[in-house]
């Protein structure tokens, strides 16, 4: 009964955002603190938990719609979340309050409007996949709903995936490549689907987000807009900071006419407990690879698959230094003996 209790932990966030949205000075960057340093070193000193569910807690778990509700509550917190920074902002010059609350905001918009519009997507009801929808609107980021279903999981480990980073890529690099590469991706899927150039669902999730842009514009103004696309792009930063580290330097090997199956080792996972709340299990990743559709609340812990030293949240700070980042996970691909692809 207590463990649905556990994943509502991630909201913290949302009341911090609320603050730095209705308070000024400091509080406008608690979010950052909060997520980027207490998280960081609380995961440095709590031991990661490769605790697993039990067969007979599984099923009770998949079937509790708690676990469900927590996540739908992600929707309206979003959309009331992006609606309180607009009117959080005036016209007058930047300043440091602002700068928070864009942050802010950035931070929800990749930890809510992607990751938890990600878990939504992988569902087959066609209401949680509408709410993946709205919650990607928020972040500018639609193309996500048709890339990552139907072009990443397909791909992942392979030089066909514009998500996965190859080895002793910089962070840098990857961003151009998969910022560029997915939404190319996603325009091919879409087009191969409907058979037009036009008339597809990449070009509706275009012009929604066009209409969004153009509403926020016309009664916020042009101040707001700004502030709102920097946020979004700090969202979409931060979600390709987290695909960067996931798969790393991890490659699947072609057999003759295909890929291998992807198998535990094709990516990157963490067991610490905060890191895995706070987005919604999302560093069991190995699981979530070889079955996309298993609710977060039932991913497991797998014994071949190479974990970080720490949690996403400590990784993703030490993705932003290449020289670091390549010494602790070169190291790591040497602890679970992971040898470095000749090529890419």
């Amino acid at each position: 009964m207590l463990r649905p209790l556990r994943y509502i932990t991630p909201y913290f966030l949302y009341v911090l955002a609320y603050l730095a949205f209705l308070k000024t000075g400091f509080y406008c960057w608690i979010p950052l603190i909060y997520l980027f340093f207490l998280i960081p070193l609380f995961e440095l000193l709590i031991k990661p938990d490769a605790e697993n569910l039990s067969e007979e807690e599984e099923v009770v778990a998949k079937s509790n719609p708690i676990f469900d509700f927590i996540l739908w509550l992600t929707v309206p917190l979003q959309v009331g979340a992006l609606y309180l920074f607009f009117t959080s902002l005036n016209s007058s010059a930047p300043s440091l309050d602002t700068a928070g609350r864009v942050v802010s905001m950035g931070l929800l918009c990749g930890t809510f409007g992607i990751n938890a519009a990600h878990e939504l997507g992988h569902r087959v009801n066609k209401m949680e996949q509408f709410f993946a929808k709205i919650l990607l609107l928020t972040s500018l980021y639609m193309h996500f709903f048709i890339e990552h279903n139907k072009g990443h999981h397909k791909h992942v480990a392979t030089s066909e995936d514009p998500s996965t980073a190859f080895f002793k890529q910089n962070l840098y690099a990857f961003w151009i490549q998969t910022f560029v590469g997915t939404q190319r991706k996603a325009w091919q899927i879409a087009i191969a689907e409907s058979k037009s150039t036009f008339l597809n669902e990449m070009a509706l999730f275009q012009l929604i987000q066009f209409s969004l842009i153009v509403a926020v514009y016309y009664f916020f103004g042009g101040f707001v807009l700004t502030c709102f696309l920097l946020a979004a792009f700090i969202g979409a930063a931060l979600l390709e900071t987290v695909n960067y580290i996931e798969h790393y330097g991890l490659q699947r090997e072609f057999a003759k006419t295909t890929y291998e199956r992807v198998k535990p080792a094709h990516s990157w996972n963490s067991n610490h407990l905060i890191g895995r709340l706070t987005l919604f299990e999302l560093s069991r990743h190995s699981d979530h690879h070889y079955l996309a559709s298993r609710k977060y609340q039932i991913l497991r812990h797998m014994d071949d698959a190479p974990q970080m030293p720490t949690g996403y949240p400590g990784m993703i700070l030490l993705a932003l230094i290449p020289p670091i980042w390549f010494k602790v996970m070169h190291r790591q691909m040497d602890r679970f003996g992971i040898i470095p692809p000749s090529h890419f």
